[in-house]
């Protein structure tokens, strides 16, 4: 069995760690335990959905104290800088399925959504 990379975690690691070790906490969203995954958090910053901006700024905080602990550049002096999501990021249309989004359309009156894909139908709806 192959060694495990002391900057990979699995699920057992994960669910180990408190949730001060993480950039946003409340989802349990990027961790901040090595330098590799603070440089993670950092270029993923604005993936992470669900969250408000007062959030955003204690994760932001977060990411500069574990930078500067593991010796990780940051140039950015403010979230805002790594890019604030756009409101089709924000939305969780990718994380519903093919018939709730489909249901959506239906309530919306899109056309041609029966023969729709998945992608199709988040893109006919805004996202």
């Amino acid at each position: 069995m192959a060694a495990k990379k002391k900057s990979q975690l699995d699920a057992a690691d994960r669910n180990a760690m408190s949730d001060s070790t993480f950039a946003f906490p409340r989802l349990r969203k990027e961790p901040l335990n090595d330098a590799k995954h603070v440089r993670n958090a950092i270029a993923r910053f604005d993936q992470v959905r669900d969250v408000t901006d007062k959030e955003r700024d204690e994760a932001f905080r977060r990411i500069k104290r574990a930078a500067d602990k593991f010796g990780v550049e940051m140039t950015e002096k403010s979230w805002r800088e790594l890019g604030k999501p756009s409101a089709a990021r924000k939305s969780s249309d990718r994380d519903k399925s093919k018939a709730q989004l489909y249901a959506e359309a239906r309530d919306r009156g899109v056309t041609g959504r029966s023969t729709m894909t998945k992608a199709e139908l988040i893109k006919a709806l805004g996202g």
